[in-house]
């Protein structure tokens, strides 16, 4: 079944059975305050009936006579009203038959419960006129007593019950009414309810198709704040999401493509050349003389083939924490000074000065190789990026860990470039990179590390005016 029509279905269910509920509460309560009201209208015909044709002694309040005449007159006024009454003497006999009743006679449980001086109420039948009809009658019984409390009379007045009926009869029939156009016009709202509902939900579905085809850019407008709404903002939320994700893994995928391209440009090099020396030595094509320098050559560029492994290894296994810290108190200056002891010659060959600029107390709480990693990433960036130029190293202890600046006066980035050197593959400047055998992601390494120590890093640039790196890594802990 559709779900249009479940919730019709459901809103009629829910409708129809209130309206029921409330009908049948609504017809017990008004048939009960119909009978009440005719009681209480009986019980007023008694006590008027009582004053104005019973005549009692004044010595001891018994029945002496009835007012024949006032009951005449009496009988004439209720027979239009279709009421019919009796009296009845203490000793249960009655004493008037007015329109020739053949009224009901009392029990002895009755006399009882009058004697007690309960007003009973009741439906029997009672034979009317001449010709002897029965009817069926709700009847009130009502004792009467003296001064002393002694039961001295009892009034019975009737009315049919065709007169009650048909006042409820007339309230049943306004109230299906009332549930007919009830019935109707929750059909008509359930109708443009569920139609309204299920729109919405239409909505969504569409929007789920679009996304499934590759469109990532559908919105839906939450609209009011239910359920659906906040199905929806979730929904723009997710879009949002994976349009992100499909981004990024365009971006990475460029990335990914043109770093196999230079990984592959720059291990065929050093691999041609291997080749070429191997083949010259093993055909003994190369001098005697040059056979070492050969041979470093190729040493040379084994290493730069290990460091493109190693590169991308380290990157994945740091990526999805597959490395283990090995935290303790390190000297920095003595980890800074073992970076510039590893790139002096590379700093020479650019005519760049290292300098470090800390006292030697300065400590850090980090993995010591991971350290080194860290700072001979940057080091080397700044050296890349930097001719006759400085790169400084500044760092001091904090409150709340290390502080760490690493500077340099090269050709700087524009605000692009900043926003993507933490990315994979990136190279902030491909042409000059691919000339040094780098890899791309030095810079994603250096962050990943830094931040499965718990630390920071930002960097500042402009172009022209070199580049920024500040580090911060969190004090150790307590029990450390």
């Amino acid at each position: 079944m559709k779900l249009f029509f479940q919730q019709m279905m459901a809103f009629l269910a829910v409708t129809v059975a209130t309206l029921l509920i409330v009908g049948l509460v609504f017809i017990q309560f008004t048939r009960d305050s119909v009978y009440r009201t005719k009681w209480h209208s009986l019980q007023e015909y008694a006590d008027s009936i009582f004053q104005q044709s019973v005549v009692l002694d004044p010595q001891d309040s018994s029945v002496t006579t009835v007012r024949v005449d006032q009951l005449m007159g009496m009988e004439r006024l209720l027979n239009n009203q279709h009421i019919h009454f009796t009296i009845y003497t203490e000793n249960g006999e009655r004493v008037s038959y007015p329109n020739d009743n053949t009224a009901t006679q009392i029990s002895k449980k009755q006399w009882r419960e009058l004697n007690k001086g309960n007003i009973l109420h009741q439906e029997s039948r009672m034979a009317v006129g001449q010709v002897k009809h029965r009817i069926t009658m709700t009847e009130l019984k009502k004792p009467y007593f003296d001064r002393q409390g002694k039961l001295i009379c009892v009034i019975a007045v009737g009315s049919p019950l065709a007169n009650v009926q048909a006042d409820i009869q007339q309230v049943q029939k306004n109230l299906l009414v009332t549930f007919g156009l009830a019935i109707l016009v929750a059909i008509v709202a359930s109708y443009f309810l569920s139609r309204y509902m299920v729109r919405r939900i239409q909505k969504i579905r569409q929007a789920a198709h679009r996304v499934t085809e590759g469109d990532f850019e559908v919105q839906l407008d939450p609209g009011r704040q239910d359920e659906i709404g906040e199905l929806s903002a979730d929904f723009n939320l997710m879009t949002k999401s994976l349009k992100e994700s499909n981004d990024e893994i365009k971006r990475q995928e460029e990335r990914r493509r043109a770093f196999m391209a230079d990984a592959a440009h720059e291990m065929r090099t050093p691999l041609t050349t291997i080749n070429g020396l191997l083949e010259g030595l093993e055909y003994d094509a190369i001098p005697e003389d040059s056979k070492e320098e050969s041979i470093r050559l190729m040493q040379r560029e084994t290493k730069r083939l290990i460091r493109l492994v190693n590169d991308n290894l380290d990157y994945e296994r740091i990526r999805t924490n597959k490395i283990k810290l090995d935290c303790q108190m390190v000297n920095l200056k003595q980890a800074v000074l073992r970076v510039v002891e590893q790139l002096g010659k590379k700093a020479e060959k650019e005519n760049d000065q290292l300098i470090v600029e800390m006292n030697s107390d300065v400590v850090v709480y980090a993995d010591p190789d991971r350290l080194i990693q860290i700072l001979f990433n940057i080091v080397q960036n700044g050296i890349q990026f930097t001719q006759n130029g400085q790169i400084t190293v500044r760092a001091q202890n904090a409150s709340n860990g290390t502080n760490i600046q690493i500077s340099d006066n090269g050709i700087g980035m524009t605000e692009d470039q900043i926003k993507n050197i933490w990315e994979r593959y990136y190279k902030a400047d491909a042409s000059r990179i691919q000339t040094k055998g780098e890899s791309g992601l030095g810079m994603a390494i250096v962050h990943e590390l830094v931040q499965i120590h718990g630390g920071e890093i930002e960097v500042s640039s402009a172009p022209g005016r070199g580049t920024t790196f500040k580090l911060h890594f969190p004090k150790a802990p307590a029990d450390q």
